[in-house]
């Protein structure tokens, strides 16, 4: 049996105990191993090691020993209740001693859980696994998480109901991250919340977030897209001391001034404009970018973006003007620059 699309999320959540056998493989081992760790725990539970009903054999040892596999499928357990063997890291070497334990597999027998990486069409291990008529297949693909998914996680971490737009900035984030950074994640909001009646909120989502190694110029940016003088000359220069090179900050503003300006030129409007970036922005720094691209308008935009990319070339280029220097005018250029241009 091959999974395909959402049934196998949802299958791996909840794996058949009665089936002898499943193969879970994809290209990213980071997707591969969450999703194998996923449905053995599904099968036998916490606690499944202390009580010795996990045996865990690693492919490469299938080779020279093909009969350890059948053995540890056939053995019998001190402790009732559901057993599996896992094995990972499994190439097609490891296909004949499969094979061997699922030709003797009986009900009653544990269940046999193998974990790959990417194997194509003509692997030994699909070969076997799919056309069976009671083993079961899970391909895996480099696709963020789907909010069915998002929810058993967010439920698995103890919070019931998200509110809608704390969901959206969540799905948002799932785009925007590694799977394990992002099931990290969530474990934290989990913490963080545990015991708070309060409903989760975007803001709480942006600080549990992972933070960037570009936060301070991230606030830089923000400063200057927002007009505040003030408040220009301070992080200008703490991003001095900390050696940030001024190309950095060029290309970090020109990414900031033309996410606004697809925000404020997407016809379906601002928020889904910042929707659609990769990655995507959400929680509060959305709404500051909304209220930015608003403020700016198109035209005042365009003409940001323009003295950007010219900044941009000088700073690559054999100039002798100091780098510095030169950016800081820049920046300072748009922090006053008049806004509302359509």
């Amino acid at each position: 049996m091959i999974l395909k699309g959402a049934e196998i999320g949802r299958y791996l959540a909840r794996p058949d105990p009665t089936r002898p056998a499943l193969l879970i493989h994809g290209q990213d081992a980071m997707r591969v191993a969450l999703k194998r760790a996923e449905a053995v725990k599904a099968l036998v539970g916490p606690g499944a090691e202390e009580e010795m009903r996990l045996t865990r054999i690693p492919g490469a040892d299938l080779r020279k020993d093909p009969a350890a596999l059948l053995d540890a499928v056939k053995a019998v357990g001190f402790f009732p209740g559901q057993r599996v063997v896992l094995v990972d890291d499994a190439t097609d070497a490891a296909a004949p001693a499969i094979a061997a334990a699922l030709a003797e597999w009986k009900a009653g027998d544990a269940v046999i859980v193998v974990a790959g990486g990417a194997l194509g069409k003509s692997s030994a291990l699909r070969k076997l696994f799919e056309p069976h008529p009671a083993a079961a297949t899970a391909p895996i693909y480099d696709d963020p998480p789907g909010e069915d998914e998002v929810g058993r996680w967010l439920h698995d971490a103890g919070l019931r109901e998200v509110p809608r737009d704390a969901m959206r900035d969540l799905m948002a984030l799932a785009r925007a991250l590694d799977p394990g950074d992002f099931r990290q994640t969530v474990e934290k909001i989990g913490l963080y919340k545990h015991g708070d009646p309060a409903p989760l909120s975007p803001a709480e989502i942006a600080a549990l977030a992972p933070a960037t190694i570009e936060a301070e110029v991230d606030d830089l940016i923000d400063c200057v897209a927002a007009g505040q003088a003030r408040e220009f000359g301070r992080l200008m220069r703490r991003i001095e001391g900390q050696g940030i090179l001024p190309v950095t900050l060029c290309i970090a503003a020109l990414r900031h001034f033309r996410a606004l300006h697809a925000a404020a030129s997407d016809p379906a409007g601002r928020a889904a404009g910042l929707a659609r970036l990769r990655p995507p922005v959400f929680g509060p720094r959305r709404d500051r970018m909304i209220g930015q691209a608003q403020a700016w308008g198109m035209r005042a935009l365009e003409d940001a973006i323009h003295q950007l990319i010219e900044t941009d070339l000088v700073l690559r280029s054999s100039s002798r003007a100091p780098a510095m220097a030169l950016m800081e005018r820049m920046l300072l250029r748009l922090c006053m620059m008049p806004r509302g241009g359509r």
